[in-house]
């Protein structure tokens, strides 16, 4: 057993959402640095083969191909898993990535921005998954399960509204799925983990991280001071979906620097002093 054989991915194929930008991207060169196919898809066709591209020049054991794929809606989800099942016959990895926000202050907040984010986030995930179990299942065995891995964030664990209603609500529902899911594919060989990130660097975090000025105030706010890196995601994916994570499943990890455990003060320090 060496860290090697714990930790790469050589044969492995992996599908990751949402992969040509931020975690997802992060993601999918971790997975391609360990070896493994990679499958990038999110709604920008164009992006995901550059980005494959940028990978495929790593000289790296993996490769990595890019197309468009939309979980937005029904119709997107069927012509993504046509366009998965016409690449491969089987499906190592599934990372649930893609993602959609919306942000306004209560008492502001639009009706229409829980279905646009709903759809992607929750009901485009479960549906991709399930329509791709038979990928999944032909990849599995008890010793090697096939690995299904949902980006859930921190504002599903803790009460954070910060005007992002929605998005903080369809991540909570995520966890609880990724939950669900693990006890139901447990007996199919499939395990089933969630990430919970805190900040990290994304188009969609761009208004608070788009700078190193930006991104160090932000990180002045995280218990352990900074805000999430490329390492800290591929750290995550590697150990569940190498064989050192294979006995793992419904586990949420908290990639949060900590802002999963904050809590309010010592309730007693006022009268103690």
């Amino acid at each position: 057993m060496t860290p090697e054989t714990l930790f790469s991915l050589p044969g492995k194929t992996a599908l990751v959402t949402g992969g040509a930008t931020g975690i997802g991207r992060m993601a999918a060169e971790a997975l391609v640095r360990a070896g493994a196919r990679v499958l990038i898809a999110s709604r920008k066709g164009a992006a995901c083969e550059a980005v494959a591209d940028e990978l495929n020049a790593l000289d790296a054991p993996g490769t990595a191909e890019g197309f468009a794929g939309d979980v937005g809606s029904e119709a997107g989800v069927d012509a993504l898993v046509a366009a998965v099942s016409a690449r491969t016959d089987r499906l190592d990895i599934l990372m649930n990535n893609a993602g959609r926000t919306w942000g306004a202050p209560l008492g502001l907040f639009p009706y229409d921005a829980w279905d646009k984010v709903m759809s992607v986030n929750v009901a485009g995930l479960f549906d991709l998954t399930q329509k791709l179990l038979p990928l999944l299942i032909a990849s599995a065995s008890p010793v090697d399960p096939a690995r299904v891995v949902n980006v859930g964030s921190v504002m599903g664990e803790v009460p954070m509204g910060d005007g992002a209603y929605s998005y903080a609500a369809s991540k909570a529902a995520v966890i609880h799925l990724s939950k669900i899911m693990a006890k139901e594919l447990a007996g199919q060989a499939i395990t089933v983990n969630a990430l919970a990130p805190g900040p990290f660097v994304s188009k969609m975090t761009a208004f608070a991280t788009a700078d190193e000025g930006m991104r160090e105030k932000v990180g002045a706010d995280v218990p352990l001071g900074r805000v999430g890196s490329a390492e800290d995601i591929a750290g995550c994916m590697l150990f569940l979906c190498g064989r050192g994570g294979s006995y793992v499943t419904g586990a949420v990890i908290p990639v949060s620097g900590g802002i999963n455990v904050v809590t309010s003060g010592n309730i007693f320090e006022q009268a103690m002093h």
